[in-house]
């Protein structure tokens, strides 16, 4: 995955992710807004046929927008890491029934 920043000031950051769609962007995206420093949070992808996508964040307050996207990635991982654990024990209850 390749990451350019397209745009960077004190509270607003642009950047277009290659090897990226909707599935990691979209929630991306929705942990973004879940954070009250955000002010606005979105993301699109240009054309269909190719695997990159843009994200865009703009905080309140003069809040580094790279922290607020490096604590925003470091939830969606912790949250892929625990529906991995849930997912191995449904399976393996399943599995024993």
């Amino acid at each position: 995955m390749k990451v350019k920043v397209l745009k960077s000031s004190d509270n607003e950051l642009k950047i277009e992710v290659e090897g990226a769609g909707h599935s990691l962007l979209n929630v991306l995206q929705k942990t973004l807004l879940e954070d009250d420093t955000i002010e606005m949070a979105g993301y699109h992808v240009p054309h269909p046929l190719f695997d990159s996508g843009i994200l865009y964040i703009r905080t309140k307050e003069k809040q580094n927008p790279e922290a607020v996207i490096k604590e925003a990635t470091k939830k969606v991982h912790d949250l892929g890491k625990n529906f991995s654990k849930s997912f191995k024990k449904a399976s393996k209850a399943y599995k024993q029934k």
